[in-house]
């Protein structure tokens, strides 16, 4: 310890006095500790007053204690304090305040002829010295920064005021001078007196009649009178509201209800796809196609083109622009692109001359070739054609359409009865020559014969399925009688039903065998299968085609239950 603190630790007095001195606090004893707590217990509570500082502020006693202690070095005076805490008046920045930018008050007609004490040398202003003239030092707190209005003349804006009430006096000065001109010609007497005016039926919104009662209004409001398309302005709730349609057309989601079909936005109230797309319509042809249809229909696309254009010979070194130039840079392009298909051609022709190959090149097209198109077609609930072509039948590789012996139709195109035969002379034998209209009526008189021996009509009934068996049954029942009452044939009738009979096992256990040899034959991975080109390829007899009959699914045929099968 140095020597002067030792002195004036040993000067003070040891009766503990007040006086103030440089040494360390003395600790406290075990009473004065006590009150001191008691004491502040008591003004926490507010039965006894707070401390007082410097400044006869009080003193909050709930402030922790390591806020309000003041450091012994700091004030030797030990009185309560909170100086400690406040911002150092000797550390704070000096902001400059906004007088010093802009002077206020200052008259700008006084013209100064003599140099005042204190000037700048520079200007002649008061306002700083020569060395800041020019280059203001100005230092702004965080509001100084940010002060819109700092250097704001309210003079200056009384200025644009009177000026547009002139404005405003000339066009009332105008508005008068124009009614007094239609008084004297007689417009205004000519519209009282008509016949709509005095039934009250004249349009309220006339041109007359709106500049009439626009005198009183403010005349920039000039979109009150206007009403556009998609845009409704109300000027007394200032509203605008935009994309509206017109309510006689149809709106957006209602032109097509598919949900897989166009986006609709309800915040933008944009479609941008076309929802008709997937109807086949064509987009010319519909009265709305989406809202990027404008964007690839007109001139839209050619100008896309042109643009990129553009820009492709300018990196290139050619000075066009599409703004600057539009005729330059047309008459450039519409060069470019028949320079270009020359090249192609050129370049084409060159490679064929090398390596040959034209004959590839004039193919038919991918629609002959693989027969298929993406035209549209729509067939209703009988299998006509609604809407689009109908789609031609492909030809095989056989010969069809083949006409022989003057016939006008093939062989197939008539039945009757279980036969086949030709539609154009109904004729049933195949390689017979054509007769025509006359064949047609020799089988119809054919048939009228025939009707009358046997006595049946030309013309039956329409009859069920129902109906066709039990007629069927009963003729077989009759049939079965027949032979009853019949006597047997010859012993040479009976083997050769007998021989019948056992052709007919056999093919019946042949049919079995196939079939069984079918069904595991379907049970095999189809890779695994076996081949059927040693199958002997003969005619089948009669025996082997009834029980091809009898063993027959006919799992389509309604009566397959009814009957067993």
């Amino acid at each position: 310890m140095s020597a002067t603190v030792v002195d004036a630790v040993n000067a003070a007095p040891l009766s503990g006095s007040k006086e103030m001195s440089l040494e360390e606090p003395k600790k406290m004893t075990r009473e004065d500790w006590r009150k001191k707590k008691e004491l502040e217990e008591q003004r926490k509570l507010g039965n006894a007053p707070a401390e007082v500082d410097e400044e006869g502020k009080d003193i909050n006693p709930h402030i922790p204690q390591y806020i309000s202690s003041v450091p012994w070095y700091i004030d030797p005076s030990k009185r309560p304090t909170l100086k400690h805490q406040r911002p150092q008046p000797e550390k704070q920045k000096q902001f400059s305040s906004s007088g010093e930018w802009y002077k206020r008050g200052v008259k700008e007609n006084s013209i100064i002829t003599k140099y005042r004490k204190g000037a700048c040398e520079n200007c002649g202003a008061m306002t700083h010295k020569k060395k800041d003239c020019f280059e203001p030092q100005l230092m702004f707190d965080y509001d100084g920064k940010r002060d819109r209005w700092n250097g704001y003349n309210p003079e200056e804006h009384m200025k644009i005021v009177e000026e547009y009430a002139k404005v405003d006096l000339a066009k009332r000065t105008l508005k008068a001078q124009k009614l007094q001109e239609e008084l004297a010609s007689g417009k205004l007497v000519e519209q009282a007196n008509s016949p709509k005016h005095q039934w009250g039926e004249e349009e309220p919104n006339s041109q007359m009649e709106k500049d009439h009662n626009s005198e009183d209004e403010d005349e920039d409001k000039y979109a009150d009178d206007i009403d556009m398309p998609g845009q409704n302005f109300d000027s007394k709730r200032r509203i605008t509201v935009r994309n509206l349609r017109i309510r006689e057309d149809i709106a957006k989601y209602l032109r097509n209800l598919d949900p897989n079909s166009a986006y609709y936005d309800p915040k933008t109230r944009a479609m941008r796809e076309n929802p008709y797309a997937n109807a086949g319509k064509n987009p010319d042809e519909v009265s709305y196609a989406g809202d990027n249809f404008v964007r690839y229909t007109g001139d839209t696309i050619s100008m896309a083109q042109t643009q990129l254009f553009a820009w492709e010979a300018y990196d290139k070194g050619s000075e066009v622009h599409l703004q600057a130039d539009p005729t330059k840079l047309e008459l450039l392009y519409k060069s470019f692109k028949v320079k270009k298909e020359d090249f192609k051609e050129q370049q084409k022709e060159s490679i064929l001359e090398k390596y040959g190959g034209q004959e590839h090149l004039d193919a038919p097209p991918a629609e002959l070739l693989l027969a298929q198109t993406e035209d549209y077609v729509e067939y209703s609930r009988h299998g006509t054609v609604i809407k689009g072509q109908e789609r031609a039948v492909a030809c095989s590789k056989y010969e069809e359409d083949v006409k022989i012996h003057n016939h006008t139709h093939i062989w197939g195109s008539y039945w009757k009865e279980g036969r086949w035969g030709y539609k154009c002379c109904h004729s049933f034998f195949k390689y017979s020559y054509c007769t025509g209209e006359a064949g047609k009526e020799i089988v119809n008189s054919e048939e009228c014969i025939i009707n009358e021996i046997t006595g049946e009509e030309s013309v039956k009934k329409p009859q069920t399925l129902m109906e066709l068996h039990q007629e069927k049954l009963k003729e077989e029942k009759k049939k079965k009688k027949k032979k009853k009452k019949k006597h047997r044939k010859s012993s040479s009738d009976s083997d050769d039903e007998e021989k019948k009979h056992e052709k007919l096992k056999k093919a019946l256990n042949a049919e079995e065998a196939r079939l069984l040899h079918v069904k595991e034959t379907m049970q095999i991975d189809e890779r695994k299968r076996p081949y059927n080109s040693m199958y002997e390829t003969r005619e089948p007899t009669e025996e082997e085609m009834e029980a091809y009959r009898m063993k027959r699914q006919r799992p389509d045929d309604p009566m397959a239950s009814f009957l067993g099968q």
